[in-house]
């Protein structure tokens, strides 16, 4: 349940940075996303009593559900955040004409990932095989280290004292498993010894510390409803260049999805896998549908709820203190009245413990993969923290703009926006490139690298357009802004050849290849034994 506070509060904060509106974000942005997790978490229930019932057991424990936590980053700072500057920045809008515009954007990309992930669903075992994990989890790693886990730290080191402490408790309890006292758990007892010293803090007058100032609360609140009358349609030609940032998102819940199962199942607990990730995927429909803009996806950890005493029902309180704080309006209260400094530590820990996940489940010797993975990642991260200085009013009122810089920088700056851009596309292709070089595979591997020179002569990696939009490499002039301009076609050029280029020298470097070193059968669809992280089936010399 805290889990799925946290990323709600998170959404409201990281789009409050870009000036979105925040009784905007709370009556039209959140209810929907709430519904989500409330119609997924219930199914889970059923699905948990059903099983019970047919195996005679008393011991099941439902699978919980909740908020994409990589996806409350990457969807907030990627998507909704650039295309609410876009529109009142770059197209002139009112703050509130541009927050419908993203809300619409926003809609587009989650429906769409529920559709993506209802289509996989009959499929998840055959992707799995395809692509291996260094491709799947690498990306998730990336994110979940460079965003999940050091974003918040600016928020929670910005008040140090209770930040620490709810950081090294959270730490303490769940990542060094050290009971604290009373057996309380680990993010109840952070919220709790943090949340009194804030407010100990602000009662002592201590710089920097203030009693919240209590917002109407938008009782029932009823915006989020105007999403059924289909106005947010329209916006897809303004959504169509952000869906390649959004579905590779939809696909990372889907192979967390399997994970899930798998792990339920090595608990006891076995659930039929296309039921598990149509779940997800209705609930991530319905939620778009209703104006939510995160996508739900199975939690991780089976094993652990079950042996701490989760049985069928207890997915269940989650489902109604997140539905009903969203439908009923009091998540106002909440984020005001909960001190930040004191749940965001729980997002450190999900970032370390999706990275250590990623690691343990990939083969050792794809580690350098999952590495690799995390290069465009800190690219965008870079790009965010340069974006909002290059963006800030200060700036923009001297005068002072980046074609202004010195000309290396310029360089420079240009080479890290292509980097970033699509940078969850770059990751998993990346990694999925070298995880196939390190299994002597260059057939894969160069093929992989011909499908990145595809993807960039259309921008669905690399783009250098605001926004990372996507573009056509030639085109009457008439077409306008879709056709790539002279400025930047050079560099894209010579990224897609590159690419090419190293394709081709892959596949010949095949043919040099004593006989027997090279495979052309993936590792990583070889049978796995569950007590080590290598395959039994290995092809390596």
């Amino acid at each position: 349940m805290l889990d799925n506070l946290t990323g709600l509060f998170l959404l409201v904060i990281l789009l409050a940075g870009f000036g979105f509106p925040t009784d905007f974000a709370i009556s039209a942005l959140v209810p929907g996303t709430a519904l989500g997790v409330l119609v997924g978490d219930l199914a889970f229930v059923y699905f948990a009593f059903r099983l019970a019932k047919q195996t005679g057991r008393n011991d099941v424990t439902a699978m919980p559900l909740g908020l994409d936590t990589p996806s409350v980053f990457g969807i907030t700072l990627f998507i909704l955040g650039p295309s609410f500057r876009q529109g009142v920045d770059g197209l002139g809008l009112t703050v509130d004409a541009a927050a419908y515009r993203t809300w619409s954007i926003g809609i587009w990309c989650i429906v769409m990932s529920g559709i993506v992930k209802l289509l996989m669903a009959p499929a998840t075992n055959w992707v799995r095989r395809v692509v291996p994990r260094a491709g799947l989890l690498g990306s998730l790693a990336a994110i979940a280290l460079v965003l999940i886990s050091f974003l918040p730290l600016s928020e929670i080191l910005g008040h140090p004292l209770p930040g620490l402490v709810a950081l090294a408790i959270v730490l303490t309890t769940l990542i060094a498993r050290v009971p604290f006292p009373g057996r309380v758990p680990g993010t109840l007892a952070a919220l709790i010894v943090a949340g009194c010293l804030y407010y100990l803090l602000c009662g002592l007058g201590i710089d920097g510390y203030h009693f919240p100032q209590m917002s109407p609360i938008d009782w029932f609140p009823t915006r989020w409803m105007q999403t059924w009358s289909g106005g947010w349609l329209s916006a897809w030609p303004d959504a169509l260049p952000y869906l390649p940032i959004a579905l590779p998102f939809a696909i990372a819940t889907v192979v967390g999805g399997i994970d899930c199962t798998e792990s339920a199942a090595a608990a006891g607990d076995v659930y039929d896998t296309p039921t598990v990730i149509g779940v997800e995927a209705i609930a991530t429909l319905i939620a778009g549908l209703s104006g939510g803009v995160i996508q739900t996806t199975p939690y991780i950890g089976h094993p652990a709820y079950k042996a701490m005493g989760g049985r069928a029902g207890y997915t269940l309180g989650t489902a109604l203190v997140i539905g009903s704080a969203g439908l009923v309006g009091y998540f106002t209260l909440l984020n005001d009245i909960i001190p930040k400094p004191a749940v965001l530590p729980i997002l450190v820990f999900i970032g370390l413990e999706i990275t250590a996940q990623s690691f343990s489940a990939t083969p050792k010797r794809h580690y350098a993969a999952i590495g690799l993975a995390c290069l465009p990642a800190l690219a965008a991260l870079v790009l965010n923290v340069a974006g909002r200085i290059l963006s800030d009013s200060a700036l923009r009122e001297s005068g002072i703009t980046l074609d202004q810089l010195d000309a290396v920088f310029q360089e420079q700056y240009l080479a890290i926006t292509m980097l970033g851009s699509g940078f969850i596309l770059t990751s998993l292709l990346w990694a999925w490139g070298l995880a196939a070089s390190i299994d002597r595979n260059l057939r894969v591997a160069g093929t992989v690298f011909f499908v990145c020179s595809l993807f960039t002569l259309v921008g669905l990696m690399h783009s250098p357009l605001d926004g990372n939009r996507l573009f056509l490499p030639f085109g009457p002039s008439h077409w306008g802004e879709i056709v790539l301009s002279d400025q930047y076609r050079s560099k894209v050029f010579e990224f897609a050849v590159g690419y090419a280029v190293v394709g081709v020298m892959l596949l010949i470097w095949r043919r040099w290849l004593p006989v027997g070193v090279h495979s052309d059968v993936s590792t990583d669809a070889c049978p796995h034994d569950s007590a080590v992280s290598t395959p039994r089936c290995t092809t390596e010399p």
